[in-house]
């Protein structure tokens, strides 16, 4: 079994032949046993034996099933943990380049050390991509103790993290980091190869990265399939000048009051856009512009117009953004957490900065940027993990390669599905999740709240405050108490309102009298753009074989219908919401289908972008340029 080769892996294979696969895993767990009577010295010795053998050539593959005793040895030993054995299926599926489809509260994160040291054995870098930069500190400190056993050495990378500390986490045998960080530490040494002529070699000190080698994506359907058409820029100096390009956009944001939909602009709710009417477009041209717009052109004047319009029309205060420190930091939709150092292209950030009244920064022009999914496909190999994909299985294939692979549970699921809710406004929505909340918190019941913004999360902490409902908040003004929130989130009959950061890299784990109780409650308050993040918020509950519960609550005026269904259809259903909430529980099926309508946009336009990029290579590769800059 030490010839098997994990390069023939395929998920049908593992569904057709178990018993081969569980005669591996049961040989790994045999020589791990071994390896426990050892003592720390030997542990090393043998992982320094396994690095050369894998320096001077031989297999991976070969190497598997030594190279997991030894980590499954050293984590016992660390922290005292036995690794299951669907753990190890799982860690088999990723070395094998694939996505191990797992439950949450399986223990992905474990179950990663295993491939990311088979391949830090080659000694060319492993990355572990997290979801944010909390997740990348707090798996790294744990991991680190495990690895370092092992002769190894692990670094991470935040955001705040100096050039110096960069080039040292990524010169580490694994370093833990987002996608983000990443990919600008990616642009950035590519400018700097650009300035040494085109030659990556030259300087090799001032470089940050080294070689896109092998990289483990956590929460691989956030990172490669929600994220993936995020534009990673790095911004140059700006074209024009910036005073004249302040001054228009604050004119243009006073303006906003004159104009009203339908008859003077037009609000696209699917894409976010507004547009002018001809009657719009005549009353901006019998405007009297300030001194300092008046150089703009009558078309940069309607751009800016439209553009006000657009952020007072689609993008909210504590829901799409955040103001601090006097600045606009966006709010990830995906994770519900504050995305440093990010901003909206084409003048978006800059027309929000004059909606809120801040100082206008200056736009640059693209010196160099790449998306999320041109940025995955650089890496030699490629693997991830997560509890929601199975429905973006084809997609993973035809843009990354990547077979998926359901690995099963360790105990049965004891999760339970109570019936959807459906409401005709969202006031009679709150009132009813309220109610629920308070039901379950006399019964000793931890509840799980999950909105999907600050704004929304901010709401419900008022009227459980007006309920005299005891409670913790965790949005992305509370990252300082993170740990603590979700620390208590299980203990008997507390209730946690959450935006879905929560549903992602975090184990909230119930105490005895929690059990005893039913376990978890999960509100699911709103359906999200993706059902995937639903699911995420799902798992928090039922984890590990403990019992839990969930509910959807919809109301006729969430912001998924207006996303996904047609303005006739959006009328239809309102006729409806003087009904009482049991005779629209049969509507709650047009959640679904508007959810489905949004999710297909987004992968059509994956699809074209992924095009693009593909055309755009081929391009620049006859040209002899980087794509990318």
């Amino acid at each position: 079994m030490s010839r098997f080769s994990v390069a023939a892996w395929s998920a049908r294979w593992l569904r057709a032949r178990p018993a081969v696969w569980r005669r591996l895993v049961h040989s790994i767990q045999l020589k791990s046993d071994r390896l426990n009577e050892l003592p720390d010295a030997e542990l090393k010795s043998q992982s320094l034996q396994l690095r050369y053998r894998a320096l001077s050539g031989e297999s991976l593959d070969n190497l598997m099933p030594e190279a997991f005793a030894l980590v499954a040895a050293a984590s016992q030993r660390v922290h005292g943990l036995r690794v299951y054995d669907v753990q190890m299926l799982g860690a088999i599926a990723l070395q094998a380049n694939a996505i191990a489809v797992m439950e949450t509260g399986e223990g992905k994160t474990f179950t990663a050390l295993f491939p990311i040291y088979l391949n830090a054995l080659l000694g060319r870098g492993t990355h572990l991509i997290t979801a944010n930069d909390y997740l990348a500190v707090r798996d790294a400190r744990w991991a680190g103790p495990i690895f370092s056993l092992l002769g190894m050495s692990v670094g991470a990378v935040e955001s705040q993290s100096d050039p110096d500390q960069r080039r040292r986490a990524y010169r580490a045998d694994v370093t833990y980091a987002t996608a983000k960080e990443v990919g600008f530490d990616f642009l950035r040494d590519q400018l700097r190869a650009a300035a040494d002529g085109g030659h990556s070699t030259v300087r090799t000190d001032t470089y940050v990265l080294r070689e896109l080698h092998f990289a483990l994506v956590d929460e691989a359907d956030n990172i490669l399939i929600d994220e993936a058409r995020t534009p990673l820029v790095v911004s140059g100096r700006p074209a024009a000048s910036p005073s004249e390009r302040a001054a228009l956009y604050r004119w243009a944001a006073k303006q906003v009051s004159l104009f009203h939909s339908p008859e003077d602009v037009e609000l696209d709710y699917v894409r976010r856009v507004a547009r002018l009417t001809s009657a719009g477009r005549r009353k901006v041209r019998g405007l009297l512009l300030s001194p300092d717009a008046a150089h703009a052109t009558r078309l940069a004047i309607y751009e800016h117009i439209e553009r006000a319009l657009q952020t007072h029309a689609f993008y909210e205060k504590d829901r799409h953004y955040v103001v601090r420190h006097g600045e606009i930091v966006i709010v990830d939709e995906g994770t519900g957490r504050l995305a440093d150092g990010r901003k909206w292209r084409d003048g978006l950030h800059q027309a929000i900065e004059a909606k809120e009244g801040l100082v206008i920064t200056e736009e640059g022009c693209d010196a160099a940027k790449i998306t999320i999914q041109a940025l995955f496909r650089q890496y030699e190999k490629l693997a991830g993990m997560t509890g929601t994909v199975a429905s973006s299985s084809q997609e993973l294939k035809n843009v990354y390669g990547l077979s998926v692979c359901q690995i099963p549970t360790h105990v049965p699921s004891r999760r339970i599905a109570w019936p959807e809710k459906v409401f005709g406004d969202e006031t009679r929505k709150w009132q009813a999740i309220v109610s629920e909340v308070g039901e379950l918190h006399e019964l000793g019941r931890p509840v799980l709240v999950g909105t999907r913004s600050i704004q929304k999360s901010e709401l419900v902490s008022k009227l459980l405050n007006a309920a005299g409902i005891a409670h913790q908040v965790l949005n992305a003004r509370h990252l300082e108490r993170e740990a603590e929130i979700i620390a208590r989130g299980g203990c008997q009959g507390q209730v946690t309102v959450a935006t879905n950061m929560a549903g992602r890299g975090t184990d909230i784990r119930l105490d005895k009298s929690a059990k005893l109780a039913g376990g978890l409650h999960v509100i699911c308050s709103e359906l999200h753009e993706s059902a995937r993040i639903d699911r995420q918020l799902i798992g928090r509950c039922a984890r590990q074989g403990d019992p839990g519960t969930y509910r959807f609550f919809h109301s006729l005026d969430d912001d998924i219908l207006v996303q996904g269904l047609s303005v006739a259809q959006m009328a239809r259903l309102r006729r409806h919401s003087h009904r009482a909430p049991a005779q629209l529980s049969r509507l709650s099926k047009w959640f679904r289908i508007a959810q489905r309508h949004v999710e297909r946009r987004h992968t059509q336009t994956r699809e074209t972008l992924l095009h693009h990029e593909r055309y755009r290579h081929e391009l620049f590769h006859e040209l002899n340029l980087p794509s990318h800059l």
